[in-house]
């Protein structure tokens, strides 16, 4: 299993951006220019300039090598780094859930498939339960993009249940 390091503030902070979580799926597998950004979130270039260099200047997102776009202006690629997987950022907001959410607002809703699940474990077993979770998110994060293949988002949260004390 990866051992994660704890963030950086300025990584905590570019982290803590709905935003921000969005770029960096976006450049996940494929390198997109800061216009090609924009236009996947329907946002304005000039803003969401500002967003990518805060991910480059933290190490989130890496410049590719530039290439000439239309009238040969120069644009510059980004890919992310992955570095957001080594780090152990603290749930300060809800940056990540409502970066969640708006991906999710765009999903085909035949296409979403979703799991609820209650557990009562003993501390050891619920340990267990964690370890062999996140043994398999590791297993399957280390494997190699193919990029014939459709892309896919998993979103997992535990939490005590505030339902069932």
């Amino acid at each position: 299993m990866t051992e994660r390091r704890l963030a950086s503030d300025a990584e905590a902070k570019a982290l803590a951006s709905a935003l921000r979580l969005r770029i960096l799926r976006i450049c996940l597998g494929e390198a997109h220019t800061n216009k090609e950004i924009a236009a996947i979130l329907g946002r304005d270039p000039a803003s969401v300039l500002h967003h990518t260099r805060t991910l480059v200047r933290t190490g989130f997102l890496e410049a590719q090598e530039e290439r000439r776009g239309a009238r040969s202006a120069r644009e510059i690629p980004y890919l992310a780094t992955r570095k957001s997987w080594q780090l152990d950022a603290a749930a300060q907001d809800r940056s990540m859930l409502d970066a969640f959410l708006e991906e999710l607002a765009l999903a085909p809703a035949a296409e979403v498939d979703s799991t609820r699940l209650g557990l009562r474990l003993p501390p050891a077993e619920m340990e267990e339960f964690q370890t062999r979770l996140h043994a398999l998110l590791e297993e399957f994060a280390a494997r190699p993009d193919d990029p014939t293949a459709p892309a896919w988002s998993l979103f997992m949260v535990m939490h005590p249940d505030p339902n069932r004390p």
